[in-house]
């Protein structure tokens, strides 16, 4: 399709989405305005538990020549109603309500990682508030069970989290799972406490 330039005002009830079309296939595959693919396990130990979890994957576009677009990454979540465990480095998330991991990394979705932020926008409280951000081979942990049980790297060590606090990590590997651990050993079930993680990549090219 050729370049299409609008006078006026563009609108859509339900978004917009980037997608790219195979010359041979035909397939459509979604690129950008769309959920993460990996998303945490539905109704598992985050999503359909915590108050809120919303993820977003956005391309943006920079390089035609190569395809390399930079590749920003959004998981928003709200603690409420999750647990912490009561151990330093136990795995946040829903008791009893199986795994727990927030988000899955893969190059396809999320090109290759080279930056993570997480920022609180509300202070976590009733369950521990030093929170950490590790990446894991194993998509296997559930809630008060020990990070170290799993192949596990600290991304973040966020530290006490008040409403303002960022804190920026490194990369993570391809495929990784990942999980929100208590950095101290308060148990608790959190009645707020709101997070947002961005990670950052740039597309392999073409």
């Amino acid at each position: 399709m050729a370049t299409t330039t609008f006078n006026g005002p563009v609108r859509s009830e339900n978004g917009f989405q980037t997608v790219s079309k195979n010359a041979t296939t035909g397939t459509i595959t979604v690129t950008s305005g769309d959920k993460m693919k990996n998303e945490a396990v539905g109704g598992a130990g985050i999503e359909g538990t915590a108050a809120v979890y919303i993820t977003q994957v956005e391309r943006l576009k920079s390089d035609v020549d190569t395809n390399v677009n930079i590749v920003k990454t959004t998981i928003m979540i709200d603690l409420t109603g999750l647990n912490s465990g009561g151990a330093t480095g136990d795995i946040i998330g829903k008791d009893g309500s199986g795994v727990a991991y927030i988000g899955r990394i893969t190059t396809a979705d999320n090109g290759v990682v080279f930056g993570v932020t997480m920022e609180c926008f509300e202070q976590p409280t009733t369950g521990e508030d030093d929170i950490n951000l590790h990446s894991a081979t194993e998509g296997t942990g559930v809630e008060d069970t020990a990070i170290g049980d799993l192949t596990e790297t600290l991304i973040i060590d966020g530290g006490a989290q008040v409403a303002g606090t960022r804190t920026a990590g490194g990369t993570i590997a391809a495929d990784q799972y990942l999980y929100l651990t208590g950095g101290s050993n308060t148990a608790g079930t959190y009645d707020a406490g709101r997070l947002v993680i961005t990670i950052l990549g740039y597309d392999v090219a073409s």
